[in-house]
């Protein structure tokens, strides 16, 4: 399991908004070249989320599955990325002071990823995934002092 943490200067509230709007996950999570299809019902339990992921012309598309949905304060989706297999994706929003701590976790759940879970993947994801939050946090600070 690859985990991170970052302290967002935003309200669990405001962080909740970019994470509720489908549309806006190609903005920050990094690999995400398109945003294909956001369900209207984004992020009720059993909603998805269709994006095409990769670098340059690697692409592959994946669809994210909402499997528990608490407003404000956790989303944890299933992501299906073709012959990769899927993972579980649990994001928690915990408030600290108005500030929002942000804890992510990544854990392979089938296919071939789940068979090389461990320190080199792991730390793959866990680059990955502090890049990802970092952007995350600036929208949210930014969209703050708005």
């Amino acid at each position: 399991m690859a985990r991170n943490r970052c302290l967002i200067q935003s309200s669990p509230a405001e962080v909740w908004d970019l994470l509720s709007s489908g549309r806006r996950y190609g903005e920050w999570v990094t690999g995400t070249q398109q945003v294909l299809a956001a369900d209207p019902h984004w992020p009720a339990v059993g909603s998805q989320l269709k994006v095409r992921v990769g670098l340059g012309a690697a692409t592959l598309d994946d669809t994210s599955t909402v499997r528990i949905c608490v407003p404000q304060e956790r989303l944890e989706l299933e992501a299906k990325a073709g012959p990769f297999g899927a993972a579980r994706i649990a994001m928690k929003l915990i408030p600290w002071g108005e500030n929002t701590l942000f804890i992510l976790d990544w854990h392979p759940i089938r296919g071939p990823g789940s068979r090389m879970h461990g320190l080199p993947v792991d730390y793959l994801v866990k680059v990955r995934n502090g890049m990802m939050l970092t952007k995350l946090a600036r929208i949210a600070e930014r969209e703050h002092q708005l």
